[in-house]
């Protein structure tokens, strides 16, 4: 037991490090490439937020494990809303002002419907897979014809200043890139094969553990970002991070999982895993969004909301794995 756990630690640290690197370099890659800090902001960064949770669930799926794949998806998108935003906005109140989040966010909404369809019958068959990744790629496309139509936002200025903060040549963020996703591949592989040993030692399924061990590990870039960003007072970043990072996680992880194997699901997945997911999100909207002349901001309160959530959801989870 002890050589699993220890693959579990030492793959979520190396996970973490691979991440941050990799988002650095693809982010410096683009700019020197010409992307518009916009699209880095939309697309670069907010995917490569998700990069943890796509590398370990395509690994699991190749090795067998859909369940792992799916809870991980889930599961992180729970963290990412309720342990990310929740926490960052009860240090500080989370101001609102990108007009492209606020798009993105009902966006966001319609696609965690659409995978509660795909769920009701337990099973995400490769052709579903297929289609949520075709929904992908519309988005990908939706996003790069917007940031071109759209010069100025909120968003925009935030991205510059990161990335004129962190400047980095041409050499440097080319290598980078290619040595963060390298230790990403292999710190997922870690990850997956230690996950895998500890849910068949304590007789779980590998569903619980990856909406647990895993979710919360493939989450930590998101929330050292996101608290990286608070200090700049970066605040669309913070959320621009954890909407992106749920789109794709929503439709490229289970996707990208669901073609390579089909995913059996099970009714629990829907009946309350994606349930908690959608409320959280419903929730997240809610907080975000202007109603009634109310400021567009996620108050101390708000975020105290997500994260007892969170909390309560993951003390359940803990308890079905002890029990």
């Amino acid at each position: 037991m002890l050589l699993p756990v220890l693959a579990v630690v030492a793959g979520l640290i190396l996970l973490v490090w691979s991440a941050d690197k990799f988002i650095d370099g693809a982010a410096a890659t683009s700019r020197w490439l010409g992307l518009s800090p916009l699209l880095i902001g939309m697309l670069v960064i907010g995917f490569g937020t998700s990069a943890p949770e796509m590398m370990v669930s395509v690994l699991a799926a190749l090795e067998g494990s859909p369940e792992l794949a799916v809870g991980n998806a889930y599961g992180s998108n729970i963290a990412n809303i309720g342990l990310v935003l929740g926490f960052v906005a009860l240090l500080t109140p989370l101001a609102v002002h990108s007009s492209v989040i606020r798009r993105e966010m009902p966006v966001l909404m319609v696609v965690t419907l659409l995978t509660g369809i795909i769920l009701l019958d337990g099973l995400v068959a490769r052709w579903e897979a297929a289609v949520i990744l075709l929904v992908l790629a519309g988005f990908m496309l939706f996003s790069v014809l917007q940031s071109r139509a759209q010069k100025n936002d909120a968003l925009t200025d935030e991205v510059s200043e990161t990335l004129n903060s962190h400047p980095l040549s041409r050499g440097v963020a080319l290598t980078w890139t290619l040595v963060g996703l390298v230790v990403l591949v292999a710190s997922s592989r870690l990850l997956v094969w230690g996950a895998v040993e500890i849910a068949t030692a304590f007789g779980v399924s590998e569903l619980i553990i990856g909406l647990t061990v895993v979710a919360i590990g493939t989450s930590l870039p998101e929330l050292a970002s996101s608290i990286s960003a608070l200090r700049r007072k970066e605040h669309d970043m913070v959320l621009g991070n954890v909407v992106g990072s749920n789109l794709f996680n929503t439709l490229g992880v289970v996707g990208l999982a669901g073609v390579i194997t089909p995913i059996e699901a099970g009714s629990d997945v829907l009946t309350r895993d994606w349930v908690v997911m959608t409320v959280m999100t419903i929730l997240m909207i809610v907080f975000a969004f202007s109603w009634r002349g109310r400021p567009r901001r996620i108050n101390r309160l708000e975020g105290g909301i997500l994260l007892a959530l969170f909390v309560a959801y993951t003390s359940y989870m803990v308890s079905l794995v002890m029990s």
